[in-house]
């Protein structure tokens, strides 16, 4: 018999699975914003919507930074009311299933019946890959981290694997693309249960400037064409990411990385795969971008993102696909 409380019926049984090496982050984030949300339901006067446990096949485990994790419940063998159960990343190219950690972890799994407002499966970062190990995945849409979507696809062919996502829901399937990309995750569905207004000051308390949805990129703009290890061009982009604004041309890139302007334009291409004018405008509209969010004019976001009027910020926003238009989006 499962020796845990059952929550109450107006509760939400939320399950964060460990194992050995789990990443903290991938189940820290989220269960803080559950708890900050039961936190502000109460000031309301209301009964809190979350019992969060933390189960494991074994009552201790050591996390991702060494941290000692002890009083881990069991795996719940019964559920009372609804449930979920979220299962987070561990480090490495690859999820090794060959413990008996996570070979006990697979079978409960395989035993679990989940269902849409009942049992639930939430996954973040590479917990999507050892969902599908379980069987879980077959004939759903699911994302994971990018470093593990080949994985996923080939452990779990009848997934269909969503790529640069923050998160892609699915019921009774919801996955995410891991680390901070779980706690967007969980103010999505806070939103969703409690309302957006609680969902708003449960972000706002975790200081998470821009709440991201299912149709979000995985990668912010600022971090793309990043996947590279040159240095002097990681120079430049660093570089080109502080001041967006400023007066840049290839010319002067090509002075931050002690290049010319033609080797430069090589060093782009080659291992950015951009060439750095499409670079610059790039992260400019990403600027503007966040400057609109913030409640800035067209004219304003255009000057604070380096674009020389709204006509040219208008003719990146349509150069690169973005929906509606600069006005729309402030």
């Amino acid at each position: 018999m499962d020796p845990q409380p059952q929550p109450q019926p107006h509760h939400i049984r939320v399950v964060f699975v460990l194992l050995p090496g789990s990443l903290v982050l991938d189940w820290a984030g989220p269960a803080e914003a559950l708890r900050i949300c039961n936190q502000r339901l109460r000031a309301m006067g209301q009964p809190e919507r979350f019992a969060i446990e933390f189960a494991s096949p074994r009552p201790t485990a050591v996390g991702s930074v060494g941290v000692a994790l002890a009083g881990l419940s069991p795996l719940p063998n019964r559920w009372d009311g609804a449930g979920w159960v979220v299962l987070v990343g561990m480090p490495g190219d690859t999820i090794a299933i060959d413990n008996p950690e996570t070979q006990d972890l697979l079978h409960w799994l395989r035993g679990q019946r989940f269902e849409r407002g009942r049992l639930e499966l939430v996954t973040i970062c590479a917990g999507a890959v050892l969902a599908a190990h379980a069987g879980a995945l077959a004939g759903r849409r699911a994302t994971t981290h990018h470093h593990h979507l080949g994985e996923l696809r080939a452990v779990e062919p009848r997934c269909d694997v969503v790529s640069n996502r923050v998160f892609v829901i699915d019921p009774p399937l919801y996955s995410s693309a891991g680390v901070t990309t779980g706690i967007d995750l969980v103010l999505h569905r806070i939103g969703e249960l409690c309302g957006e207004a609680l969902a708003a000051q449960v972000a706002q308390t975790m200081v998470v400037a821009l709440r991201r949805g299912p149709q979000d990129p995985e990668l912010s703009p600022f971090l793309a064409y990043r996947n590279h290890l040159h240095a002097a061009l990681h120079r430049v982009q660093d570089a080109v990411s502080e001041q967006p604004q400023a007066e840049w041309s290839v010319p002067r890139m090509a002075e931050v990385a002690h290049t010319s302007a033609r080797h430069l334009t090589r060093l782009f291409v080659e291992h950015a795969g951009v060439a750095p004018l499409a670079y610059l405008r790039r992260l400019r509209l990403a600027t503007a971008q966040l400057a609109l969010a913030s409640g800035a004019s067209v004219t304003r976001a255009a000057e604070q993102s380096g674009f020389g009027s709204d006509t040219q910020l208008r003719r990146a926003w349509h150069q690169f696909g973005l929906p509606g238009s600069p006005s729309e989006a402030n």
